[in-house]
């Protein structure tokens, strides 16, 4: 039997901004929720946010000692492919994409930040 194939958009509209709404979650100007994790992949600091429905008041979720260290209060939409976080630092979009219903967009600090 085949397996239904994939279907993954590739987005050029990015929220405008997300601010902190509690451990993991961030929110959008559209109420939108968004769970982030943070990665360092060879030393390049990444962090992947999913936009998933999470209900208000929803707190289950812990945070790590470098999640608080690293993550700003706010990431407001800088340029075509940028975002300036509260802290001043650049993140480039690596990607923004819809797969299978899920949005996904990962932001990569830059360099000079």
């Amino acid at each position: 039997m085949a397996e239904n194939p994939r279907i993954i958009v590739h987005l050029t509209s990015h929220p405008s901004y997300l601010s902190f709404r509690g451990p993991l979650v961030y929110e959008d100007e559209n109420q939108r929720t968004w769970l982030h994790l943070v990665m360092d992949t060879g030393g390049v600091l990444q962090v992947r946010f999913c936009q998933m429905n999470i209900p208000s008041g929803h707190n289950t979720f812990t945070t790590s000692p470098l999640t608080s260290i690293i993550m700003p209060e706010m990431w407001t939409f800088h340029l075509d492919s940028q975002y300036l976080d509260s802290m001043g630092r650049f993140w480039r979009i690596v990607h923004h994409i819809k797969e299978d219903g899920v949005e996904e967009m990962i932001l990569e600090l830059m360099d000079d930040s």
